[in-house]
Order: C-alpha cells, then structure tokens, then sequence
C-alpha cells in the first residue's frame, strides 16, 4: 500500500467541506416550524456485562464483548449469517496499528448511549459505545458509531472517532474498521468455510475478474480511491460475499474518492478475512482526534447486485445525482477501432452505407485521431486540414451520429510513449507547467498510459476541458464523447496549487468529468457521454457524470454479463450499458495480446444491455481480418441488430431474480411493456444444457413462451403468482424467452 496517500487531516478536512454543505443544504430547506421526527421502529438492546444488539425489520447486529459485529439477515423465521459464530471467538472488529503494532479496543457497554436519528437516510438509531485502551505511554479514547435506519433495514453504518486523552503524542500507522472472518459452513455442512462467491470493486489490473468464487489462498488487497501500478485505479469502495442463502459486504459510504482498501484474504483455516483499512500516517498531540469516515455492513439475500444498488441508493441519498441517460444512448453503436490506430475519414466514412443497413446509428472516431495527448488537434497525416469536421458532416449528412474518443486530464510531458507513439511536450505542458500534478519528490506524476497528469481541482483545469468539450461538440459538431482509459489521478504535492491535502486532486477528479458531461448536454441535449475504465470497474468520482457506463474492454461474454448486472444495480435498473464490441465476446489468448473473434451478441441483448461492434468493411486488408465483416458474419449481423432493435430490451427494467453462481442455468430477467424476457447461460457455452428453467417474477395467469433468439413458439404455461413455473428447455450457449399474457 502507498504510504502518504491519505492522511487523517485530509479525511477529517474532506468530511468537514461534506458537512459544510450539508449544513448549509439543510439550513435552506428549514421551515419555521419543522416536523417533529418519527418514532423509529429499530430495537436496541444492551447487555451491560458484555453484549449489543440492533434489530431492524430485516436483520440483528450483534457488536460482542470483543468488538466483533455480526451481521444477521431475518427471513423465514432464520436467523442467517456469513460471520463466523464460534461463541469463543476474539477477533477484533476495528484496531489501531500504532507504530507497526496493533492496539485493541475492549467496548465498554455499561456507558452506551442510544440516541434518535434523524436525515437524509430517514429516521433511525445512533449507538455510541465507548472504549478506552492504552497505546504505548498514551492513553486512547474510542467512540464506535452505530447508525441503523428504518428505510435501509439490511444495513448498518460503522464509524469510529479516536482521541488522545494522554500526555504524549499518539503516531497512528492505521485504522481497522469491521475486521470480519467469514464461514460459508455455518449453515451448510460439508463445504469449505471459503465456499463462496465474492464481488470486489477495486480497479486493479486490465482484465481481473471482479465476480470471484473464492478458493484455497486467495488474497486480494483492494486499494480504492488512489492510483495504482500501470494508472489503474478508483474503483467502487465495495466488496460483498454471498452463498446460495445469504450475503454479506462491507465497504464505505462516502461520495469522494478516499484512498483505502478492503483487503479480502483467504486464512489457513480456510475462513475469509475482510476489513476497511484506513491508512492514516500521522500523530495525534494530546487531545487531538481522528474520525473514520463512514463505512456500511450489509447482511442479504442474492449476489453481488443487492448491496451494490443499496450503496448506490445511500450515496444518492446523501447527494449523489445520477442523470437519466438520453434516448439515444440505447441505440446500437459500430466502433472505428477495428481499424485500430491509424484509421482515416475514408475508413470511416466507407462504413456508412452498412450502418445504414444494419440499423446501427452511431460511430465512434476511436484513439489516434489527434497529435498529442492533451492538446487534442487533428492529427495532420490521417486527418488534414478541417477533414475531421468534414467527415462528421457526412455522417449526419445520412442520419447518423458521431462520439469522439478522448483521454481528460493526461497530457503529453516529452517522457515515455504509448505503443508506437512518442510523447512529445504538449502545448498545454508548454504554455501551463503549473497546471501538472507533481509527486512526492516534485517530478511530474504519471497517470494512465504513463502520462503526465493536469490537476482537477485547479479552476482553470476545469475551464480548460470546458472549453475542448465546446470545441468537440459545437464546433467540431460530434454528439457526444468516449472517454477512454478512465480510472484516476495521482496525490498532487505541487506546492503552487496550495492544497491543504495531496488527496485534493483526487477529490476533485469527478469535477472534470462533470464539467465534460454538463457542457455536452447543454450544447446537444441528446448527446451521449461514455467512460470506460478499461478491463476494471468504474470510479464513484465520475460515475454520476455519464449518459452511458460501459463492460469496459471485456474478456468474454461472462465478464459482459456480470458488468451488465454491475451497473444495472449501481445506476439503475433502465441504466443504459454499452456491451462493448461483440467482437470480444469471445477471446483467445495470444502471446501478451489477445484474439477477438466473438459473435455473442445475446450476452449483451438478454441482459438489457446496448449492442456494439467494430467490423471492418469493405477493407480487405489481412491485418483487419479477425473483424472483418465476412458474408458469413453479415446475416449474423443483421439477425442480431435487428433483434436488439426490435425489442430494445436495453430500455426495459432489469428484474433482479437469478442468484449469480447458484442459479443453473445462469439467469436473468427484463420487464418491458408488460412482457417478461428470460435469457439463460448455459455453464458450458459448447455443451448442451438440459433441464428445467424457473420463469421468476411472472404473476398468475396463462402465459404465451416464444423463442426470440429464433422464432421457435415454446407454447404456453401458467403461473399462480406463488410460484415461478418451470418450463422444460434444451440449448447450447444461450435461450432467450419472451413470455406474455
């Protein structure tokens, strides 16, 4: 873990700006004669010799004698955990580590306060349990915070504030909050404790899996917020656990960015060791204090999309705004980097008349049309002269719409290069060298690409990527933008920029993103703003400041799928997400590079997912020939298209009915003008699966089955609302069902 990355001054200063707004939010909303607040119907019952309670109308937490809290989920008249349940157990569920040591804390429940609270979450309980220890020749206070409330019945908050109540000072290395060990055998017998399947949000690596079953050794440090080895970085701060019964997840809370890991870990005993490590790297003098941000425990039933769509619900809750994305985000989109690198206006241009044909109405003019990273003009031997603006206007000339690949806040410094391109000095760098964030040791700090970064936070940054947005898409006329390689940016200590913390610039990161999406939008209405987090899952910085979230380079249609259900839960269930090209559906490892040669489009339709590919046609050079639009691929084409165009599946509701990793075949279900639509996966896409399928969520009544992948009429059934009918299936890959009254 980077040392320096975040310090206690920075979260104690981010959380004091959150709550000066929120302060000043809530003094505007003030009548002069408030309501009252409602009685909530939270339970708290406190043993004083050593034992709390929360109980909600869904679930118990249970903080034991040692600190531990375990969550339980209330269904069926069971009470259902994850938390290991051994009575003797004395792991701590939040520590200092003070000079490389852990220090612990002993709660002290005969001193518990139980209060009423009340805000943006609703009504509910504030716990406060104190604690005293000794670290070193200091003595430390510690008040553990509680809150539950009546709206998020599965989940509680966590929070700690630490004081130096002694006379010398206190160097805190770390925080650890809600340190869980976790046994899938506490209600199944016969399976490892580690039998079960996990979520991490972390960007970590182009490519990882973030849908994980676990497995003997595991270990994952899950880094958020800051930047990581090869610019990755962000990341949502969630990591979740599940069985076929019950889930478990933790993470935090807060709508910035902070630095801090979830590290998930498999132990020797075979339990799963999870926690929220903080890295404070500071010294408290006597009576100073440290507060933790936020974080959340969630106890569920389902996978990975039941805690992510209630994180996502509590950060909107405390202010997040997701827009509602425009209508011409679910329309098909073809791609120009099936030309790659050095595609031209004639390339380009020479796709149209098969657009057309397919019904796909957008082109994205991919990476390489400018010179330098940063500047962002035409590059002078692909796209001359005011050829760019030109080749737009023959796009819309024939009805069709034009997004622009581009790469906010990298610039070009003169070090290093990217694949066959050597950086040059930017004229930006060249006319703004105070505008670059610095390291450490005052040298310019790399992002993604191993490029130079400009700092978000600088008001004149944020002018400066309005004014390329204006260029884009009033003069240049493109409808909207792919933003490409998003993950985040570095710690800025460039001591012109005068920032009170490092973490500033990391903060600040989604303002950009804000500023580009904001413009847009105000120039073109239905214009379409992408990010992709290439190969990992997206940033909270600018995740609310797209119209469109996207698989993000995907290995395989399995990835397409989870990454579907992904946004699906964090942005909503009509979210439009980009399935990215078809063509990496399917992909063959090939030396440090990878062959994509997919044709899954019903990955991406069956999901509710918006179809996209990247042939090339009519080039017949061999170097485009993996996707190269053969006959052959033509009538695959054409079939799948006009099939995502006729039901536009993309636009319906997301059904959250199927548990991923337990449900076989794997499932999932869309709700569109009154009909219901299955798609189901087989485990082995070239083997045949055959059994039967449950049809969830359907009420009573008799009910017409239809094959849409390929016109086969299935008959009818009947449901009576009570339970999900089966219905007897035999396919390879894929079915895809619409069944309706």
């Amino acid at each position: 873990m980077n040392s320096g990355i975040l310090t206690p001054q920075s979260v104690r200063l981010a959380f004091l700006v959150v709550l000066t707004l929120l302060t000043s939010q809530c003094s505007q909303r003030e009548t002069p004669s408030p309501a009252k607040p409602e009685h909530s119907d939270i339970q708290v019952n406190v043993n004083p010799s050593g034992q709390l309670i929360v109980t909600t109308s869904a679930a118990e937490f249970h903080v034991l004698p040692s600190g531990y809290i375990q969550a339980f989920l209330l269904k069926g008249g069971a009470k259902l955990t994850l938390d290991d349940q051994r009575p003797s157990t004395t792991h701590q569920a939040d520590y200092l580590v003070t000079d490389g040591k852990p220090t612990e804390f002993t709660p002290d429940f005969s001193k518990v306060r139980v209060l009423d609270a009340q805000g943006k979450l609703g009504r509910g309980k504030r716990v406060e349990i104190p604690a005293n220890i000794q670290a070193g020749s200091s003595q430390v206070q510690q008040t553990l915070l509680l809150e539950a409330y009546d709206d998020l019945p599965n989940v509680v908050l966590v929070s700690a504030q630490v004081q130096n109540t002694g006379g010398s000072d206190l160097k805190i290395d770390q925080m650890v909050l809600q340190s869980h060990l976790l046994d899938a055998s506490t209600f199944q017998t016969k399976v490892p404790s580690y039998d079960m399947w996990s979520f991490h949000g972390s960007s970590e690596d182009w490519g990882k899996n973030d849908v994980i079953k676990l497995s003997k050794g595991f270990s994952q440090e899950n880094v958020m917020g800051g930047i990581l080895k090869g610019g990755y970085g962000g990341g949502i701060p969630v990591v979740a656990f599940w069985t076929a019964n019950v889930g478990e997840a933790i993470g935090h809370i807060e709508t910035l960015p902070l630095t801090l890991s979830l590290p998930v870990k498999v132990e020797k005993n075979g339990e799963v060791a999870a926690s929220v490590t903080i890295p404070a790297n500071t010294t408290l003098k006597p009576n100073e204090s440290y507060s933790t941000p936020r974080t959340f425990l969630a106890v569920y039933a389902g996978d990975y999309y039941e805690p992510l769509r209630t994180w996502s619900s509590i950060l909107q809750k405390e202010g997040w705004t997701l827009p509602k994305p425009s209508s011409e985000a679910y329309n098909v989109s073809w791609c120009g980097w099936g030309y790659e690198f050095n595609v031209t206006p004639a390339q380009m241009i020479g796709t149209i008349p098969k657009l057309k044909e397919f019904g796909i109405k957008w082109a994205t003019l991919d990476d390489r049309w400018f010179d330098t990273y940063g500047d962002w003009s035409p590059r002078s031997e692909t796209f001359p002269g005011d050829s760019i603006k030109k080749m737009v206007q023959d796009f819309h000339k024939q009805g069709e719409l034009v997004q622009l690949w581009w790469l906010p806040l990298g610039v070009e410094d003169g070090q290093g290069r990217w694949e066959s391109h050597k950086y040059l000095v930017s004229k930006v760098v060249q006319e703004h060298p105070d505008w670059l964030i610095l390291d450490k040791n005052g040298k310019h700090a790399r992002m993604t690409r191993d490029l130079a970064a400009l700092d978000p936070s600088l008001p004149e940054v944020q002018a400066y990527y309005k004014s390329l947005t204006e260029k884009f898409i009033r003069d240049w006329d493109f409808d909207g933008s792919k933003l490409d390689n998003i993950y985040t940016v570095p710690a800025c200590y460039n001591p012109a920029h005068h920032h009170k913390s490092p973490q500033e610039s990391v903060n600040a990161m989604g303002e950009v993103y804000k500023t580009i999406f904001q413009t847009t939008r105000a120039i073109k209405p239905e214009s379409v703003t992408q990010a992709c987090p290439c190969g990992t899952p997206p940033s909270l910085a600018w995740l609310p400041f797209i119209d469109q979230a996207v698989t993000a380079d995907p290995v395989g249609a399995v990835q397409v799928r989870r990454r579907i259900k992904m946004y699906k839960a964090l942005l909503g269930p009509e979210a439009a997400v980009y399935g990215d090209h078809v063509e990496l559906s399917e992909m063959t490892r090939v030396g440090n590079s990878w062959d994509e040669h997919g044709t899954d489009f019903a990955s991406t339709i069956g999901t509710g997912g918006v179809v996209g590919t990247k042939f090339v046609w009519p080039d017949s050079n061999p170097k485009f020939k993996r996707v190269a639009l053969t006959p052959e691929k033509d009538q695959h084409w054409k079939k799948w298209i006009g099939i995502y165009n006729d039901k536009m599946l993309s636009k319906g509701t997301f059904r959250d009915l199927y548990v991923y990793g337990y449900d076989t075949p794997e499932g999932y279900a869309i709700e569109k003008d009154g009909k219901m639509y299955y798609a189901f996966f087989s485990p082995d896409p070239a083997k045949t699966w055959k059994g039967k399928v449950e049809l969830r969520g359907l009420s009573s009544g008799t009910y017409h089955v239809l094959d849409y992948g390929d016109g086969t009429d299935l008959g009818t059934i009947s449901s009576d609302g009570s339970k999900a009918p089966q219905l007897a299936a035999e396919f390879r890959g894929h079915l895809l069902i619409e069944v309706s009254k």
